[in-house]
């Protein structure tokens, strides 16, 4: 068994360098499936998201080979489709890109219905709507997509999505890359881990362009060839870095960033009286001496991220007086509140919005990660407390932050990592 212990009330100092991007790492690493040659991917975070994905891949057949701690070689030339081994598949959302691409390149998939973070029902039914229209019979069975083109070969398609999702759109993106004709999206989603996966594609000789915006065209080619790409940097890393900056009163440079990716974060750390110096690619937070409280609204790119719910959560109980976040993207996503009142926070959930009580002082706990960004909360939490905070279930947490422990440790943090026998108890508490 796995534990972080915190001995809050640590200001932190120095630089923090954010690594690739877990979102556009998993995507583009399951697109290489696609491609017959040769990778050298670079920026590639030590999470285990993309170690289980290396694993999934090198089951179906592929070479992956570490050049350094963060370059990788991957060679599907002769990996098989529809073998993906369920357990690993079921251990992570973003195995569904599998879908995607054993039907670019196979014309047929099989492949187990993706797990990751629970956050309600997580429908793949814009997927499959995708997939269809490009002419393909897509069916979810005895917890299996199965999916079949007709003809052995996707064609081109109008497709319009119901609702603005991040996996539909790379998912269909990676699907339609090598299908006969032109595809066109709409109401794409707009996120930089789509223009990541698109400009890794157009690498490797794809045809696409509109990423970034609400419509992408897709141009099929009947090949794709080996390229070297770099993913981009984190911007949830960097976001869960900056409110940690701002909740202990601290400064802290955090390096290897694209400025214009937190601007939704950075303005309303902004509107609460956090500093944010940007330059090219780093950022300086430094805390205001107040917190002013603030509404937040979570909502698709460029909007606030949800994937910054349970942080910026952490930081509004801090501030002064009544803050109120809405989150407009998942379901059950303040499953994470429970643990923030084990603390001493004071928060009510009114349907989709959470009210937050201002001014609180946070006390030491015991509590859980209850999936990965609520994980990042508790340890945010556990910097500002008086006391040792454990924290347990950080299998979450390590699902997509590379080194938190260390990253910490380096700007002051009193953060380790303990390991116990499943016999122990971990360290209580005092």
């Amino acid at each position: 068994m796995e534990y972080f212990v915190i001995k809050g009330g640590n200001e932190l100092s120095g630089d923090i360098e954010v690594s690739g991007m877990k979102n556009a790492a998993v995507g583009v690493i399951f697109a290489c499936l696609l491609i017959e040659d040769k990778i050298v991917l670079e920026n590639i975070p030590d999470i285990s998201d993309v170690r289980t994905s290396f694993n999934i891949l090198k089951a179906m057949g592929a070479k992956v080979r570490y050049l350094t701690k963060t370059t990788v070689e991957i060679d599907c030339t002769h990996a098989e489709g529809g073998c993906a081994p369920f357990e690993m598949v079921r251990n992570m959302r973003a195995s569904y890109y599998l879908a995607g691409a054993e039907l670019g390149r196979f014309g047929k998939t099989h492949v187990g219905c993706p797990g990751g973070c629970d956050f309600g029902i997580r429908p793949i039914d814009q997927h499959i709507k995708g997939f269809e229209a490009l002419g393909a019979e897509v069916a979810v069975e005895g917890g299996y997509i199965e999916g079949k083109a007709n003809g052995g070969r996707l064609r081109g398609a109008n497709i319009y999505f119901d609702r603005v999702s991040v996996g539909a759109t790379m998912n269909v993106l990676i699907a339609a890359a090598m299908a006969d004709g032109n595809t066109v999206i709409e109401n794409a989603a707009r996120e930089p881990h789509v223009v990541d996966l698109a400009n890794f594609l157009n690498s490797c000789g794809a045809k696409i362009t509109g990423a970034g915006t609400d419509v992408i065209k897709v141009k099929g080619v009947s090949t794709l060839s080996g390229c070297n790409y770099a993913i981009i940097p984190d911007m949830i890393e960097a976001g869960t870095y900056m409110i940690a900056a701002a909740a202990t009163n601290s400064r802290l440079r955090i390096t290897n960033v694209i400025p214009k990716h937190l601007e939704s974060i950075s303005a309303k750390l902004e509107e609460m009286g956090v500093k944010i110096e940007e330059h090219d690619d780093f950022v300086v937070v430094t805390a205001a001496d107040r917190l002013t409280k603030t509404n937040i609204r979570t909502l698709p790119y460029p909007g606030f991220p949800t994937d910054m719910n349970p942080q910026m959560c952490t930081l509004l109980c801090l501030a002064e007086g009544v803050s109120y976040l809405t989150e407009s993207v998942w379901d059950n996503r303040f499953r994470y509140i429970e643990e923030l009142r084990k603390m001493g926070a004071e928060i009510r959930v009114d349907g989709k919005t959470a009210v937050v009580e201002g001014n609180t002082r946070f006390t030491a706990a015991p509590v859980r990660a209850v999936d990965l960004r609520a994980g990042a909360a508790m340890i945010i939490a556990g910097l500002c407390a008086n006391g040792k905070t454990t924290i347990e279930d950080i299998h979450h947490i390590k699902r997509g932050y590379d080194d938190i422990v260390g990253k910490l440790r380096l700007v002051g943090a009193d953060i380790k990592e303990i390991n116990v026998p499943e016999a122990c108890n971990y360290p209580k508490a005092n």
